[in-house]
């Protein structure tokens, strides 16, 4: 591709539109207009003069505004088809997800399980969507920018007669007027003047021709905020449930700290205290949660212990975790979200002769960690073959579980005696049993339950914050540069014996129009026209 050169003798990149010295039409289509094109004041831009290499196309495809929107319209509607269901996060986290979504939604949620909606924030497909805008954002800014920067660094103060009567406000007065006069006038309206041969150039707000530019480099920023939070270590957001006198270890700290329950309290109103407002509520509900809390401990493994062992745990801290008054510790916090009173812990059932009601042994189980056989005394005891934590009959007719959470157990027996050293099998179920043969020696009869509160916790990391912030607060001034000023120049030169005076602006025509009438009225030059407006 060849250069351009002006009759001025200035050598120009192809494509551009105006000479970047004089001022001059270049573009034989521009030659018939009445208005310039004045959006990168007729520089070349590398989207519209390379075209040739793999390069040359990936980046004008990525330089099209209209890419860029398609791109943030597909995102956008992924957004929004996000919120047709809840997200994983705020599902019930005791069921597996895609069984959740299974079984809530249908063939709907199955669907939207499998596309990755469910996790939609942080799925593959939708950080290269992220990805994508910050791409196009980087490359149209650049394509727009470098164009722009170099000619309004490198403008003349003396421009080609043909440069100033395309402006869109143009005028001319028969009669030379002082300049200094000129100049005056314009240094009281806040321009800065340049005079040139007596050819004056004036130009005010410049900096706002940067506003989309700033506002794109903050966008970019809180993008790659947000991609950030991807990374390990950058970001959390899980939920640690513990029970009432349990230590476990708090997720995303590498097993260094740990949390005990030391208790959970629930506070509820009083039906004669509460406020009227409340009342109905009350009524149809049946208790209100006034304050829920965790009494909790904060522990720190020992460095100094075996690797793999818990060992013993330093106390770092107490706190009572509310409702927004969390437990915070270096870049953790962990925030009271819910909790579960009396959950089923353990269940006794007693070995007994169904002849004689003789006890022959009783069995404790750990609803969360069952053992596979419970030895009795005088050659008696207890296998446990079959362990259903939330139990229902699945399509086919056969126990399941719905859960890993003990909601609804069931368990399935062998009952060893030395009457029947094969075992007898008996299903036990809540208020239902069932033996295989109907004709067992020995039953298991239920013998009491221990139940515990647990509390339901957030922990929460988020190291991209800072960015964030930083990212939107550059994207706000961006918007303020760009939408609260506007780029003015004026331009003013002696043709002999009369006056040429043009004058631009990126935009808000009416308010340079309003400063042009001050400044005309007080120098005698004539107000310009709007060529816009006088062809239509």
């Amino acid at each position: 591709m060849e250069n351009i050169k002006c009759e001025c003798g200035h050598v120009n990149p192809h494509g551009t539109i105006l000479c970047e010295s004089c001022g001059r039409v270049l573009e034989e289509s521009e030659k018939d207009k009445t208005v310039v094109d004045m959006r990168y004041e007729g520089t070349a831009r590398r989207s519209q003069t390379y075209k040739k290499t793999p390069i040359d196309k990936i980046w004008n495809f990525f330089s099209s505004v209209k890419v860029g929107v398609w791109l943030i319209l597909i995102t956008l509607i992924a957004s929004a088809l996000g919120t047709i269901f809840p997200q994983e996060m705020y599902i019930d986290r005791t069921i597996p997800a895609e069984q959740y979504y299974k079984d809530t939604y249908g063939t709907l949620g199955t669907i939207y399980y499998t596309l990755g909606f469910h996790n939609l924030y942080s799925s593959w497909w939708y950080m290269l969507l992220v990805a994508s805008i910050g791409i196009s954002l980087v490359i149209c800014s650049l394509d727009r920018f470098v164009p722009l920067y170099r000619a309004l660094k490198t403008q003349r103060v003396d421009r080609h007669e043909g440069f100033l009567k395309r402006q869109r406000l143009y005028g001319e007065t028969n009669e030379t007027i002082d300049t200094d006069v000129i100049i005056k006038a314009l240094q009281a309206n806040k321009y800065k003047v340049k005079e040139v041969n007596g050819s004056i150039l004036a130009e005010k707000n410049r900096f706002s021709r940067w506003g989309p530019y700033v506002n794109h480099i903050g966008l970019i920023i809180f993008l790659i905020g947000g991609m950030l939070r991807l990374v390990p270590g950058m970001y959390l957001d899980a939920t640690l449930f513990v029970r009432e006198g349990e230590t476990k270890v708090i997720p995303g700290t590498e097993g260094k700290y740990y949390l005990e329950n030391k208790q959970f309290l629930v506070e509820t109103y009083e039906k004669d205290n509460v406020e009227e407002v409340f009342t109905e509520s009350m009524e149809t509900i049946g208790s209100m949660a006034k304050n829920y809390q965790t009494d909790a401990i904060l522990y720190i493994k020992d460095d100094e212990l075996i690797s793999g062992e818990k060992g013993n745990l330093e106390k770092v801290k107490e706190h009572k975790i509310r409702v927004n008054q969390p437990l915070k510790f270096e870049n953790f916090a962990l925030y009271q979200v819910d909790y579960k009173l009396n959950e089923l812990q353990k269940m006794t059932f007693n070995l007994t002769n169904k002849e004689n009601s003789n006890n022959v042994g009783t069995v404790h189980i750990d609803l969360y960690e069952p053992k596979e056989k419970y030895e009795l005394a005088d050659g008696y005891s207890v296998e446990l073959i079959s362990y259903f934590p939330d139990f229902i009959m699945d399509r086919n007719g056969q126990p399941d579980t719905k859960s890993p959470i003990p909601n609804n157990p069931a368990f399935v027996f062998k009952m060893i005696s030395p009457e029947k050293p094969q075992g007898e099998v008996s299903f036990v179920a809540i208020q239902e049993t069932i033996e295989s043969s109907g004709e067992n020696i020995y039953k298991m009869s239920f013998a009491g339950v221990e139940t515990k509160h647990v509390t339901a916790l957030t922990v929460r990391k988020d190291l991209t914050l800072p960015i964030l912030a930083i990212g939107g607060f550059i994207f706000m001034i961006g918007v303020v540069q760009g939408a609260y000023w506007n780029h003015r120049r004026i331009w003013i030169q002696k043709k002999d014996q009369h006056m040429i005076l043009a004058a631009h602006t990126n935009k808000n025509w009416h308010g340079l129009k309003r400063e042009l009438s001050k400044i005309t009225e007080s120098t005698g030059l004539n107000m310009p026209e709007d060529q816009v407006e006088k062809k239509s």
